[in-house]
C-alpha cells in the first residue's frame, strides 16, 4: 500500500462568510453581555432563561401582596391606636369621677357640698359618653365591636330606659397579616348579670331621715357566686332584681333584739324564698353584720351583709337597725355608664350621712369593676398594637427572602459579568481581526 496525501481545498467565499458570521455572532454575545451589564440583570427577557423569569415573577407578585397588605395593616395600627387612645382617656375619666366619689364620702358634708361633688361627676360623666362614642378618620366607631350604629352608646338622654350598646358584641379575630380595626365595646363599658355580677345594694332612707335617728344602716359589696346559672327573667322585667324587708324587730330580756326579713323578686314572679328568715340575739350597743343570701332554683347565689348599729331617742327608748320597713334592693347594673349614673343620684340626693356612705361604697365597688373591665380591654388592645409590630417585622423578612429569590433568578453576578464581557470583547476584536485577514485573501494582493 501507498501512502497518499489528501488535500482539502476551502473556498475563499466559504471563508468569507466563516468570518463574518463569526464576527455577527460575537457582536451579538457583546451586545447581549452590555445590555446585562447596563440593567444588572441576568434574565432580562424571559426568553433569556424562562424558569429564571417565572421564578422572579412569582416572587415580584408575592412581594406586591406584601405591600398590599402592609398598607391596610398601617391603616388597621392607626385605628387601633386611637381605640387604645380612647380606652386609656375613659380610664383616667373614671378614675377622676372615682376620686370625686370617695371625696363625696366624707362624713362631715353637708347634702349641699355631695350636690357640688355629685355635679362635677355628672361633667365628667358627660365627657366619657363623648370620649367612648369617638370615631376614626373614616367615621368608623372605635369601641364598635362586631359593627355598630354610628353612636354604638345610647343612653336615657336619647330616650331609652338605660345605657345599651348599639351594635353587635364580640371582638373581630386577627390573623397573620391583620389585626381588627375596632375592640369590643360592648365588653368594655356594658355589664353582664351573667358574667360581671355586678350589683348594687340600696337602701330605703324612710327611717334613716330622721333628724333624731342616728343609727347606722348599710351593705357591704354584692358577691355573686355561679353567675352563669342565673335565669334571665323575659322581658320587659329588668333582668335580677331582688328586694330583702325587714318585718320587725323584739326585744328580748337580756337586751339584744331580734330581727325579722323576707326576699322577694319583683321582676321573678316565680321566685320563692324559703323565708321569713329570722336574726336573733342582735347586740344594741355593737355593729351587727347580718349576712343575706340569695339562693336561685339554678344554683347561683347572690350574698351580702348588711351592717346595722342601732342608737337610742331621746326617751330612751332604743330604735332598731334594721328596724321594721327597713329595705333592701339589689339590683344587676348594666353599663358603668349606669353606675356613675346612680352614683350621682345617690350621692345627690342623699338626705344624710348614713345613705351618702351607701352610694359612696356601692359606687366605689362598681367602679372597680369596670375599671377592671376597661383595663383588661386596653391590655388586649396594646397587645393588638404589639401583634401589628410582629407581623410588620415578619412581613419585612418575608419581603428580604423574596427579594433573595427573585435576586437569585435574575440578578447578574457583576463580578461574572465584567469578566464575560471583556473576554467576549476580545474574542470580538479576534474574530475582527480573523475578518481583516480573510479579507485580505485575493489574486490581486499576488499580481505585481
Amino acid at each position: 500500500m501507498s501512502n497518499a496525501l489528501t488535500f482539502t481545498r476551502m473556498g475563499t467565499a466559504n471563508t468569507y462568510d466563516t468570518a463574518r458570521l463569526n464576527v455577527g455572532s460575537r457582536q451579538t454575545i457583546l451586545s447581549n453581555l452590555q445590555e446585562n451589564l447596563t440593567s444588572g440583570k441576568r434574565v432580562v427577557r424571559p426568553s433569556d432563561d424562562p424558569v429564571a423569569a417565572a421564578q422572579a415573577e412569582r416572587a415580584l407578585v408575592r412581594i406586591q401582596r406584601i405591600q398590599t397588605e402592609q398598607r391596610a395593616l398601617e391603616v388597621q395600627r392607626n385605628a387601633m391606636a386611637q381605640a387604645e387612645a380612647t380606652l386609656g382617656d375613659a380610664v383616667g375619666l373614671v378614675q377622676e369621677m372615682r376620686q370625686l366619689v370617695i371625696a363625696a364620702g366624707g362624713g362631715s358634708l353637708k347634702q349641699e357640698d355631695r350636690k357640688t361633688y355629685a355635679s362635677q361627676i355628672q361633667s365628667l360623666r358627660e365627657q366619657l359618653v363623648d370620649v367612648v362614642n369617638r370615631k376614626d378618620t373614616n367615621g368608623i366607631p372605635l369601641l364598635g365591636a362586631l359593627g355598630s350604629e354610628l353612636t354604638p352608646f345610647l343612653g336615657p338622654l336619647s330616650g331609652n330606659p338605660d345605657y345599651e350598646f348599639k351594635g353587635q358584641p364580640g371582638q373581630s379575630a386577627s390573623t397573620g397579616v391583620t389585626v381588627p380595626l375596632t375592640v369590643d365595646g360592648h365588653s368594655a363599658l356594658m355589664f353582664d348579670p351573667r358574667r360581671d355580677g355586678v350589683y348594687n345594694a340600696a337602701i330605703s332612707t324612710t327611717n334613716t331621715a330622721n333628724p333624731l335617728d342616728g343609727r347606722r344602716f348599710g351593705t357591704d359589696t354584692v358577691q355573686v357566686k355561679d353567675a352563669h346559672k342565673l335565669e334571665q327573667p323575659a322581658p320587659p322585667a329588668a333582668p335580677y332584681t331582688y328586694s330583702v324587708t325587714f318585718t320587725g324587730a323584739t326585744m328580748n330580756a337580756d337586751g339584744t333584739y331580734n330581727v325579722s326579713y323576707e326576699i322577694t323578686s319583683p321582676t321573678n314572679p316565680g321566685y320563692t324564698s324559703p323565708g321569713p328568715f329570722t336574726v336573733n340575739n342582735l347586740k344594741a350597743d355593737q355593729l351587727q353584720s347580718i349576712p343575706v343570701e340569695i339562693a336561685e332554683t339554678d344554683g347561683a347565689k347572690i350574698s351580702f351583709n348588711i351592717n346595722a348599729t342601732p342608737t337610742k331617742a331621746p326617751d330612751g327608748s332604743l330604735v332598731y337597725s334594721p328596724a321594721d320597713g327597713d329595705t333592701v334592693t339589689i339590683s344587676a347594673s348594666p353599663s358603668m355608664l349606669s353606675v356613675i349614673d346612680r352614683a350621682v343620684r345617690d350621692i345627690g340626693s342623699a338626705p344624710n350621712n348614713n345613705a351618702a356612705s351607701q352610694a359612696v361604697g356601692q359606687a366605689l365597688a362598681n367602679l372597680d369593676k369596670g375599671l377592671e373591665r376597661l383595663h383588661n380591654i386596653r391590655g388586649y388592645a396594646g397587645e393588638l398594637l404589639n401583634r401589628a409590630d410582629r407581623i410588620t417585622g415578619d412581613q419585612t423578612n418575608r419581603t428580604i427572602q423574596l427579594e433573595g429569590d427573585r435576586s437569585r433568578a435574575e440578578d447578574l453576578d457583576m463580578v461574572k459579568g465584567i469578566s464575560d464581557f471583556q473576554n467576549a470583547q476580545v474574542g470580538y476584536e479576534a474574530a475582527l481581526k480573523s475578518y481583516a485577514q480573510v479579507q485580505r485573501l485575493t489574486l490581486f494582493n499576488y499580481i505585481s
